[in-house]
């Protein structure tokens, strides 16, 4: 038994499978690779090609270049500052115009500061003391303002006070404002330059319109209508973000503006236009929560008559803008065309996979398309030329009706017999001695015409087609044998 199996394995690395179609004449499984073949022709065509456009060479590596200006003027009279005129070179942080920059909306001033001793603040708890050994001299405070003198200083008869500290005194007041000092900003604009370049193509577009007239950009104000005008009113950004500018002036936030280039370079350079999309980025936390706003400290430094340094230090709360830039361009080009028609063609196969499925396992005849289907075929040895009868032992006898037959055993082997009807020139193929067809006996009963030849084995044809097996005696001499 094993001995066989690894011969049958051994014989079946040699064989050979080819397709045969079979043409189901059944429609739900027609109506069904109908459908597959639309929907997958449908995807193709519209989806990939419309929609994606595959068929283009993409270059994504955009090589982008952004500088901004804001303009903007507005007054404040404080306590601190006192009457003053504030202006862009007083309000934007960094001056040069870089793709992030920082309008100030709110301040918190401690002017006068001087390199002192005095109390750290009490909101710091790292200051907190009883007694001078709790400050030891020269450790800095954490989160705090500066380095302890070892003394512990406190008011009246209090028990508790905070440590002394060389710093800047007076330390900062960590009062939170709860109204914007530049509540006006939303009336400011920035002008917002883009340049952009796709290298693959060698494709190069600004997001201003190419004029000559000068009025044009202290005219113009950004609108979906005018794309070509980057000018944009700080007020009209925040709302597009869902925010309310007010609120966030008090404490400040982060606002993105992306620019997006999505260029056809099948089409006009005029079609290739940027997108704006505004977002607030930083996290919307409750108003009294210690996580929201955006804010930093800056000083600006003075010396009285004496030479004596001194500094104005604030802490500036306002919105921070990033101008993000990305994009790609496409052209035709025919390789990635061939890549997905392929790929399409190679998809329509899967409708044929699975209406095979259907067919073979899932249908009520499924045996009969499967057996349809599948069909083995094997090739049989020729059998030896007939050259004379004394190589052949032939036995004769007569037949009724058809004067005398010869039997010619052993053609094909044991198992088979060729008789030849001498008057009538026929040769008819049969098993044993018998002339009448019986179930399981005759393998063939089917009328050949000359020059045919044909011996065949015992069991059915696989096609099912019977006959009466017969062929001319002239080709007796080239008789071949084909087993289905």
């Amino acid at each position: 038994m094993g001995q066989a199996g690894c011969k049958g394995l051994y014989q079946s690395l040699f064989d050979y499978k080819t397709e045969k179609y079979v043409i189901a004449k059944n429609k739900k499984v027609g109506l069904l690779y109908r459908l597959l073949q639309v929907s997958i022709l449908t995807y193709l065509v519209v989806w990939v090609f419309l929609v994606k456009k595959c068929y283009q060479d993409t270059d994504t590596s955009l090589q982008s270049s952004i500088i901004t200006k804001v303009k903007g003027v507005t007054f404040t009279n404080t306590s601190e500052l006192g009457e003053r005129l504030w202006d862009v070179a007083d309000y934007v942080i960094p001056p040069q115009g870089e793709n992030v920059f920082f309008v100030i909306t709110n301040l918190v001033v401690t002017p006068n500061q001087r390199q002192e001793t005095c109390a750290e603040s009490a909101s710091v708890p790292d200051a907190l003391c009883y007694e001078d050994s709790d400050c030891p001299p020269g450790e800095p405070v954490a989160a705090g303002n500066g380095v302890r003198t070892g003394r512990c200083l406190r008011e009246g008869s209090a028990q508790k006070g905070t440590c002394e500290i060389f710093a800047w005194c007076p330390v900062e007041t960590m009062s939170r404002p709860t109204k914007p000092l530049l509540g006006e900003a939303k009336d400011f604009t920035v002008y917002i330059k883009n340049f952009i370049r796709f290298p693959k193509f060698n494709f190069s577009k600004t997001n201003v319109l190419d004029t000559t007239d000068r009025t044009f950009l202290k005219s113009c104000k950004f609108s979906p209508k005018n794309p070509y005008c980057p000018i944009f009113r700080l007020g009209s950004v925040v709302s597009w973000t869902g925010s309310n500018f007010q609120e966030i002036a008090v404490q400040g936030g982060v606002i993105g503006i992306q620019i997006e280039w999505d260029c056809d370079l099948d089409k006009a350079p005029s079609e290739c236009y940027p997108r704006y999309y505004f977002n607030r980025l930083d996290n919307r936390f409750s108003g009294n929560s210690i996580s929201s706003g955006y804010n930093f400290r800056f000083a600006k430094y003075y010396r009285d008559a004496a030479g004596v340094e001194f500094r104005t230090l604030f802490k500036a709360y306002g919105i921070r803008f990033d101008v993000m830039v990305n994009g790609k361009a496409g052209k035709f080009n025919i390789i990635p065309t061939i890549i997905n028609v392929g790929s399409g063609v190679a998809l329509m196969g899967v409708g044929s996979f699975f209406c095979d499925l259907v067919l073979i396992y899932f249908i009520k005849k499924s045996h009969f398309y499967r057996d349809k289907k599948y069909e083995e075929v094997r090739s049989v040895m020729l059998p030896p030329k007939l050259d004379s009868a004394s190589e052949q032992p032939a036995e004769e006898k007569a037949t009724k009706g058809h004067g005398r037959e010869t039997w010619f055993p052993g053609l094909l082997g044991p198992q088979f017999l060729c008789r030849l009807a001498a008057s009538s020139g026929e040769l008819s193929v049969g098993r044993g001695r018998e002339r009448k067809a019986s179930a399981g006996r005759v393998c063939l009963r089917e009328t050949i015409p000359a020059p045919a030849v044909l011996c065949a084995p015992t069991r059915p044809h696989r096609s099912g087609h019977q006959g009466n097996g017969k062929v001319n005696v002239e080709q007796l001499q080239s008789l071949q044998t084909v087993e289905a």
